[in-house]
């Protein structure tokens, strides 16, 4: 097959909203009729490449590989493959790719997963870039607002936490911004708020949304509730993470202010975020949500391999070995045979791997 043809998933966006729903209710449908999908994908083979540790992501991109039929094979520690001889990431996706019908990757660099789907001989899946984008969480999170919300439109959305490096919360908000009617109420600490390019893309497209500072000021008028894990890999030194990491904490008393039919949401794993309480309230969705991410990549993958929207192009913007990302976690400033590949916009360029603006 044409790499041009592969469907890749790296960044939602980069289909209409239609597709996604096309995932959501394909899921829906699996959900309900299971023994319809169990050999859908008879004689495929997933592979799933984690330079970084997981265990709901892969356990369900595995799990619904397996309940459709197919196969599975790949790493979850980068020490045990080749990379920790120094292998490239070029290298080691083009000869994985070569013996899967589809690969899925997560990786601690941001743009990783695009670098890799520009050379891999089947169609890629972002399983979280960095802390950049994490698609198939929001598409989880879109499948879990359609079953529990009946809707993914006119809600108010509170998203808590570390908003800087949430890639989930990064994911959702592109998308969620995309229906008509929905508000965002930000609650993070001036340290860990929202990147400006999410920002400027909330307020390019229109949408609500404000900046609060504690979460028991904001609960009362939220439909939805994305609590996340201030994560410690993110940060710099130890002291720096430990200035954050309770600062946000939903408990049974916070609770108590909430809309009767609130739903709490969380990517999972916590860690201390959510009190043990917390979870025997009906309106705690997270471990339900976990389940709703099996059957959504279950519906995700049939329709990458049945070639399922029209491709999206992995690069759109100018190609200038002149220009370096500003962001020193980029996968281009690691890879060095990298196009570097930007949206240009007056002096500013827009790095496509990252997201990044780069002064030029």
């Amino acid at each position: 097959m044409d790499r041009a043809e592969f469907v890749n998933l790296i960044d939602l966006s980069d289909y209409e909203s239609i597709w996604w729903e096309d995932i959501v209710v394909l899921a829906h449908e699996i959900m309900n009729y299971p023994k319809k999908y169990e050999k859908r994908c008879q004689g495929k083979i997933m592979a799933t490449l984690f330079y970084e540790p997981s265990t709901r992501t892969q356990m369900s991109f595995q799990a619904a590989m397996l309940r459709l039929g197919g196969g599975i094979i790949g790493f979850d520690n980068p020490s045990t493959s080749s990379v920790s001889k120094g292998e490239n990431l070029k290298d080691t996706t083009k000869v994985v790719s070569s013996y899967g019908d589809i690969v899925v990757m997560r990786h601690p660099l941001p743009g990783a997963v695009k670098a890799a789907a520009l050379t891999a001989d089947c169609p890629v899946v972002n399983a979280g870039d960095g802390g950049h984008l994490h698609p198939t969480q929001t598409l989880t999170d879109l499948l879990t607002l359609y079953e529990e919300k009946g809707k993914l439109d006119g809600l108010t959305i509170g998203l808590c936490g570390d908003l800087k490096n949430g890639r989930t919360v990064h994911s959702l908000l592109k998308a969620m911004s995309s229906y008509p009617n929905n508000k965002f109420v930000l609650i993070s600490t001036r340290e860990l708020e929202l990147p400006d390019y999410i920002k400027q893309t909330l307020t390019n497209k229109g949408v609500e949304f404000k900046e609060v500072f504690r979460l028991e000021d904001a609960i009362s008028e939220l439909d939805v509730l994305y609590m996340t894990r201030i994560q410690r890999e993110r940060f710099a030194s130890e002291q720096q993470y430990l200035e954050q990491k309770n600062v946000y904490v939903l408990d049974e008393e916070k609770m108590k202010k909430a809309k009767p039919d609130l739903a709490v949401l969380h990517p999972l794993p916590r860690v201390d975020e959510i009190t043990i309480g917390v979870d025997e309230d009906p309106r705690a969705k997270y471990f339900k949500q976990a389940n709703y991410g099996m059957y959504v990549r279950m519906a995700l993958i049939l329709l990458i391999l049945e070639r399922s929207p029209k491709p999206a192009p992995l690069l759109k913007g100018e190609i200038r070995a002149d220009i370096c990302c500003s962001n020193p976690k980029c996968i281009t400033n690691h890879e060095s045979y990298l196009p570097h590949s930007f949206v240009i916009n007056g002096n500013k360029a827009v790095c496509e791997y990252c997201d990044e603006t780069t002064e030029i």
